[in-house]
């Protein structure tokens, strides 16, 4: 018995031209990467919205950190008001407030020079391609 099916038992599929199967790849190549693009889109989105919330549970954590800090320095001028007058009381907490921003500024400025605005490393292989480009063999 032969393996090979017989051409009288062919179905009306097997009739098609070679544009026919080729547009119908297309078609199906086509609807394939529709679906895909959607399913990323979908997945983006779940994850942006994941990501919002985290950035909002991230700005309330935030402000009720300010909300200590504010409430602590309070407390720390009506209990150093118990010692010395409150103005003199305010402006201590106020001055330590004021050393603790200048060395955040500073330690912030320090950092930030650090930061290469250019993307270094993504610049040098670019020039590397474009010379291998013009030159492939060299």
């Amino acid at each position: 018995m032969s393996s090979v099916p017989s051409r009288t038992a062919a179905s009306p599929a097997d009739d098609r031209t070679v544009g026919e199967l080729l547009s119908v790849v297309t078609s199906d190549v086509q609807t394939l990467f529709r679906q895909e693009v959607e399913l990323a889109k979908v997945e983006v989105r779940q994850e942006a919205t994941k990501a919002g919330k985290a950035a909002g549970m991230y700005g309330g954590a935030g402000f009720a950190g300010y909300m200590v800090l504010l409430f602590l320095s309070l407390a720390a001028v009506l209990g150093l008001a118990n010692v010395i007058d409150g103005g003199w009381a305010a402006l201590i907490v106020a001055a330590v407030w004021a050393v603790v921003a200048a060395v955040l500024y500073q330690r912030g400025r320090t950092r930030m020079r650090t930061v290469a605005p250019k993307p270094e490393q993504t610049v040098e292989t670019m020039k590397e391609n474009a010379q291998w480009a013009r030159h492939p063999t060299g």
